[in-house]
This record gives C-alpha cells, structure tokens and sequence, in this order.
C-alpha cells in the first residue's frame, strides 16, 4: 500500500474515531466530554498498532519501521489512558505513563543487534 493510500486511510480512521469517542460520550460510557479527547487518543493508538502490523508485512527503504509506528500507538494509547486515569488518580496516570515507557524500553533494547 503506497503512503499516500496510508496517509487517507489514516485520516478517515480518526474521523470515525472521533465519531465512536462522541457517540460513547453521547451513551455516558464515558463521563464528561473533556474525556473525548483522551478516548481519541487510546483508540487512534489502537490504529497505530494495526498501521505498523500493515507496514510490517512490506516496509519501503526511507519509511518509518513497523517498530515505530507501534511504538507511536503504544505511547498514544499510554497517554490516552493516563488522562482518563487522572480523574481517578493522578499516580495511577503517572504509574501507567512509567510502566509503558519502561517496557518500550525494554523491548528497544534487546531488539537491537549487539555489534
């Protein structure tokens, strides 16, 4: 699939995202319509990970990895999660935001080839 084909696939990803996070606000899944805002968020990272699972299969020469664009949506959905969390308690978003980055730090670190 070209870029451009991604890039409007994208586009019209979180347009529906949108929509999905207003209707859920709309049927009080979710209180308050500040957390609309975190709910894109969490699911637009949920697309990135099924964007980089796509880039995996064919990935172009000067294109961003797979890796990457996982790593994008796992940090998406963190922080998604982290501001709806934050209603709660704030060191619930503090601890999910620490457990996240330390474990793409993890998986960074033993993907790398050891010279």
């Amino acid at each position: 699939m070209s870029e451009s084909r991604r890039q409007l696939l994208s586009i019209g990803v979180f347009f529906i995202v949108a929509v999905v996070a207003i209707l859920l606000y709309a049927a009080k899944v979710i209180g308050g319509w500040l957390n609309i805002f975190p709910t894109i968020l969490l699911l637009f990272g949920v697309w990135l990970l099924a964007l980089g699972a796509m880039r995996a299969q064919k990935s172009q020469k000067y294109e961003q990895t797979a890796f990457g664009t996982i790593e994008m949506g796992v940090l998406l959905m963190a922080l998604g999660g982290a501001w709806l969390l934050f209603s709660v308690n704030w060191l619930y978003s503090l601890a999910l935001l620490l457990l996240v980055l330390g474990a793409i730090a993890i998986v960074a670190a033993l993907r790398r080839k050891s010279p």
